[in-house]
């Protein structure tokens, strides 16, 4: 089983990023073959500092190998170090139907949200299907909200099998089994767009001013409280085994508690489930050199599988010959 998925450098990665994908590609980094790229190019539409993206690509790299990411068992790559996705970009780009981009949720939502229109965000559903078409990826982990660019990636590798042939392996979702449930600071879903999140590598003092400054209820300490839809809890409840969440449940089930009790508890737990990626994150840090190489060396074989890949549609097609 090959899975495939790619992460942005746009600025450094927070809880949501951490418990809505990161960690499902840890978990999945034993299968037969797994390809796990920092997507530069895609990041093009967002950032367009030189210093910027190269910084964030590099700490993107050092982050992901920190939390797990263990080269010995994935591929780990730069996405713009394999041009042969980006000619493969083309060759989809050539046959897709305006419609299909048009349809699109994502770039409807970045718009909306004050992102700049521009073409390399509306086909940005064709780049990701390039992405993951070039190494005959059968698995592709992903969020709920990206799913439609898959289905996109299936139509536009089915109508190119329908043209040429069978070159294409049609990709499937998987759906990552948090991606929509990581509150950020102000309750809504965590993310860069909302200025809502907390790094996972942001430093403990910081982390934790962060959590005292979140808004709660005005409900007095005696009352009975529902854990449920608080995300204090649902905060916490990403960071604590089984039984340290039942009984803050059970807590406030019982109420007479404070929340502030409640905040530091959730940035106890925070820092130290992260505190042994934090240590793996300095020795990273401070050995650059190395982690270019992995990437270097994750390039390499990404290039290999993609470009046997292009060769395939390049011939089916007729551009080589």
């Amino acid at each position: 089983m090959r899975v495939l998925s790619g992460i942005q450098p746009t600025g450094r990665f927070h809880w949501g990023n951490y418990f809505g994908a990161i960690r499902q590609y840890i978990d999945l980094q034993t299968e037969d073959e797994a390809y796990y790229f920092i997507a530069n190019l895609h990041a093009l539409t967002t950032v367009r500092d030189k210093a910027e993206l190269v910084a964030n690509t590099l700490d993107a790299a050092i982050d992901l190998l920190a939390l797990g990411l263990n080269p010995d068992h994935a591929i780990l790559f730069v996405q713009s170090d394999v041009p042969e996705v980006s000619e493969l970009n083309w060759l989809l780009m050539s046959g897709a139907p305006f419609g299909l981009l048009e349809r699109c949720v994502s770039y409807k939502d970045k718009v909306a949200r004050g992102l700049a229109s521009n073409v390399g965000l509306f086909t940005y559903p064709i780049l990701q299907a390039a992405d993951i078409l070039a190494y005959d990826s059968e698995i592709v982990p992903v969020g709920e909200d990206q799913v439609q660019h898959i289905e996109v990636c299936r139509d536009l590798a089915g109508k190119f099998n329908h043209q040429y042939g069978e070159v294409f392996v049609l990709p499937k979702a998987k759906i990552l089994e948090k991606s929509a449930k990581v509150p950020g600071t102000d309750g809504e879903k965590m993310s860069k767009s909302y200025d809502n999140t907390i790094e996972i590598f942001e430093e403990p003092k910081s982390v934790r001013k962060k959590i005292m400054r979140i808004t709660t209820d005005t409900r007095p300490m005696e009352e009975p409280k529902d854990p449920e839809p608080d995300h204090l809890f649902q905060l916490y409840s990403l960071f604590a085994d089984d039984v340290s969440v039942q009984e803050l449940a059970n807590l406030y089930r019982r109420g007479g508690f404070g929340y502030g009790e409640v905040k530091k508890t959730l940035a106890d737990a925070a820092e130290n489930y992260f505190s042994e990626a934090r240590e793996r994150r300095r020795e990273y840090e401070a050995k650059p050199d190395e982690v270019r190489q992995i990437l270097a060396a994750g390039a390499t074989a990404a290039r290999k599988k993609a470009g046997s890949v292009l060769l395939r549609a390049q011939e089916a097609c007729g551009v080589k010959f």
